[in-house]
Formats: structure tokens, C-alpha cells, sequence
């Protein structure tokens, strides 16, 4: 009897730690890990949001990249850390296809997703002196001359890459690299011929003519670049993008991940947050944690039909 006392004793001291340590959340910095390089849009994206939600926290969110193995390091790195609130991670959709390609042993199972923060189509992108003047220029070279044109690729395998592929019946020659910010350096250098990203990780070198763009890969024309036309537009019914999104650890508790949500949510809503988007050409689109779980599921499931 005396060490069921005991027991339950210990337990009551257990729980009454966990509330406190809740209660004071957060006590201390977060740290916010990236798992892309510096200067590409999901840097930018965690750079925005961290900075954002600091002031409604009450507390530093430093960013720290962790780049590698197409986001697989950083993802899985942010999985494996104490689930305490202290440590948060930009998802992205890779935590979607890598697991299932078995580049990534961590799946979005192993992180409770707060927030989607970010959902963008990617833009097909080529030097502002390419013989491509549209994505039909560019299938037809991919066709006549197969494995030949030089892809510079921000993740490996890319997705934008495989649909338009697999549509087409075209291959191209993709070279790996590490985010927009070597991808989009290697185009303009003459080392690769194409590119494809998302609007923000590119409209400064649109709007300064550095960069072409072929086609945007949604369903309809989108606000930032609006005198894109759509790869739908000119005959080749593919969409495709990326989105992001933040997580903690999967046994992080509830009440942390809560204030965390909070935070997002007015971050998220900010005139701040909302001009610096704008201004990036990135589109907020909030998804709380129920929807961006399912959401993920959801592409899990449209992404294993590309990977097969």
C-alpha cells in the first residue's frame, strides 16, 4: 500500500512539473530550423514568420539552416529533438515524397503540424537570352534532343520536374542543387538552361528581366507575375507547386502547441507579415493543425502516384 502511495505520489509531482512547465511556456528563445539553404523562399518564408510571431511570444525565434539531402536532414533533424516547444521546423513538401522514396526516414507522423503558412505553384524559368520563349519551345527541345537540356533542380527527386515529364514524355537532364539560391545563380550563369521555383524565389530577377519566365504551373494566372500565362494556357494541363508549413516534435504537448498556433495565426494576420509577403510574391494561406494534417495526407497520397 505504502508503494502505491508512493507511486501515485511521484506521478501527482510528474504532472503538476508538466503543468508548470506549460504554464510557462515559452521561458526561453525558440529555435526555428530551415532545412533549405539562406536566401530561398523557405528561408524566407521561416525568417518572415519567425520574426513576426517574436513580439506575440515574447521571445527570440532564431533561425538555423540545416540544409542537405533535398530537406531531408533538416526535417529529420527538427523531428529528433526534445518535445518541449523549444525547437520548431519549416516543413515542406518533401516531408511528403521523401519518406516515400526511402530518402527520409522521418515522416510527417513524427511531428505534430501546427501551421501551413505558405502554398505557392512553381514558375517555369529560363535566362533572359534562352532560345525558350515558351514551355512548348521547351518540350519540343526535351524531345528532339532527350536528356540534353540542363535542368538546375532545388530539391532531388523534383516534383515540378517529374509531372511535366511524365505528361509529356520528354526527359531532362536535372542537376542537383541546394534551393532557389543555387539554382536560380546556375541559370543566370549559363551553367543550366532552366529552372523551375516558386514566384518569390524569383521575382526579384523577373522584375528586373534577368530571368524569363515559360509558365506558371497552377490553374489560373496569379497576381504577382500576371502577364504569365499558364502551362494549361498554352496546351499542357500540368499544376504543380510547394508548400510550407511548421512543426514540433509529434509528443510536444498540447497546450504548447496551441500557444504556438496562436501565435501563427496572429503573425499570419499582421499588416507586417502580409506587406512582406506581398512584397516577396508569396501567398499566405493558414491551415491549422487538423486541416494541414489531412492536407499533408492528402498530397502524401497524390505524390505516390508520380513516385510509382
Amino acid at each position: 500500500m505504502k508503494k502505491i502511495m508512493k507511486n501515485i505520489i511521484v506521478m501527482a509531482g510528474i504532472f503538476a512539473s508538466a503543468s508548470a512547465f506549460t504554464a510557462d511556456y515559452p521561458s526561453k528563445n525558440i529555435r526555428l530550423i530551415v532545412p533549405f539553404g539562406a536566401g530561398g523562399g523557405t528561408d524566407s518564408v521561416g525568417r518572415t514568420i519567425a520574426n513576426s510571431t517574436k513580439d506575440i511570444l515574447g521571445t527570440n525565434i532564431s533561425v538555423m539552416n540545416r540544409t542537405g539531402g533535398a530537406g531531408a536532414v533538416g526535417m529529420s533533424f527538427g523531428a529528433q529533438q526534445r518535445a518541449d516547444g523549444y525547437t520548431l521546423t519549416v516543413v515542406t513538401r518533401e516531408i511528403a515524397s521523401l519518406p516515400q522514396m526511402g530518402l527520409m526516414q522521418h515522416t510527417a507522423d513524427d511531428f505534430k503540424l501546427i501551421r501551413m503558412v505558405n502554398l505557392d505553384p512553381a514558375v517555369v524559368l529560363v535566362s533572359k537570352d534562352s532560345k525558350f520563349n515558351s514551355i512548348n519551345d521547351l518540350i519540343e527541345a526535351a524531345k528532339t534532343n532527350p536528356g540534353k537540356v540542363k535542368f538546375a533542380s532545388t530539391a532531388a527527386p523534383n516534383f515540378y520536374l517529374i509531372a511535366l515529364q511524365k505528361d509529356q514524355g520528354i526527359q531532362l537532364n536535372a542537376i542537383p542543387y541546394n534551393g532557389s539560391s543555387e539554382a536560380i545563380p546556375s541559370v543566370l550563369g549559363g551553367h543550366t538552361e532552366v529552372t523551375m521555383v516558386t514566384p518569390g524565389e524569383a521575382i526579384s530577377q523577373l522584375k528586373s528581366g534577368q530571368l524569363k519566365a515559360l509558365g506558371v504551373m497552377s490553374k489560373d494566372r496569379i497576381s504577382y507575375i500576371p502577364d504569365v500565362p499558364t502551362l494549361i494556357e498554352q496546351g499542357v494541363n500540368v499544376t504543380s507547386g510547394t508548400w510550407r508549413g511548421i512543426a514540433a516534435p509529434k509528443n510536444t504537448p498540447d497546450e504548447i502547441i496551441t500557444t504556438l498556433g496562436n501565435a501563427f495565426d496572429k503573425a499570419m494576420a499582421s499588416d507586417d507579415f502580409k506587406k512582406f509577403m506581398a512584397q516577396g510574391a508569396m501567398t499566405i494561406h493558414n491551415m491549422d493543425m487538423a486541416e494541414f494534417t489531412q492536407f499533408v495526407k492528402d498530397d502524401t497520397k497524390s505524390l505516390s502516384t508520380l513516385i510509382q
